[in-house]
């Protein structure tokens, strides 16, 4: 053990407190260059340190690349309708609400006075608000892989996440379009966080649809599309973005 360790630091912290002599050089060049307004006040100081050698931001990811992926297609395709199930609402259906309006389904409550933004609370195996062969555009992104765990207060079911995709299939009309998202790879649970699917599971559940898209998100990251859904049966944990048409 170093002696940072044992004095009780990180080596993340020392790394950052290293960086204290430019913030006080910084501070002392702004004391002697400030004019009457923002003066500079010691004990107002608050030291940020880890952003001088940070990036811009984030541009990866998988919900990075995930909802950039199902906004930009929805998008192209100009739907009259769309419905979202379960997906994330600052990342997703942020992007969609600056071209259209979206209707919103989760199990978990949301208080929100969004212009567009229409928010109803229910459970993704009931989706009861919705006739059948209704909707022209459905997407649910990271969502069905929680479904029946009770992560969200949901009940257990093992079978939630056949009954989440059968029953979006549902409410797509013949000829509309449903996104789905979520884990792929090396198949197994890990409770109650979720389920990691190989990828051709989700296409069997769905045989009545016709798959028109497969990309993906692999382990390290990177956008991938024209994935392979065999390759990525084998991922450790990737993330696999599906379009499917309702035929």
């Amino acid at each position: 053990m170093n002696l940072s360790a044992r004095a009780g630091f990180h080596p993340g912290e020392v790394a950052l407190l290293r960086r204290m002599p430019q913030f006080r050089r910084e501070a002392r060049l702004y004391e002697q260059a400030q004019g009457d307004r923002f003066r500079l006040d010691r004990s107002l100081m608050q030291p940020v340190l880890g952003d001088y050698r940070a990036q811009a931001g984030n541009a990866r990811g998988q919900y990075f690349h995930q909802d950039l992926w199902a906004a930009r297609r929805i998008y192209a395709a100009r739907p009259s309708l769309h419905v979202d199930v379960g997906s994330r609402i600052d990342g997703f259906v942020a992007h969609v609400l600056t071209f259209m309006p979206v209707t919103v389904v989760d199990i978990r409550p949301l208080e929100s006075d969004v212009e567009g933004l229409t928010f109803r609370q229910g459970d993704m195996c009931r989706l009861d608000g919705f006739a059948t062969d209704s909707v022209p555009s459905v997407s649910s992104l990271h969502a069905v892989e929680h479904v029946g765990l009770g992560r969200y207060g949901d009940p257990i079911d093992p079978e939630g996440w056949f009954k989440a995709l059968r029953e979006l299939n549902r409410i797509v009309q013949p000829g509309g379009t449903l996104y789905i998202g979520l884990p792929v790879g090396r198949e197994r649970l890990v409770f109650n966080s979720e389920r990691i699917f190989d990828p051709r599971t989700i296409v069997q559940a769905l045989a009545d649809m016709r798959l028109d898209a497969f990309d993906a998100v692999d382990d390290v990251e990177r956008f991938v599309p024209g994935a392979n859904l065999e390759t990525f049966a084998s991922a450790e944990y990737s993330c696999g973005l599906f379009q499917f048409t309702k035929i």
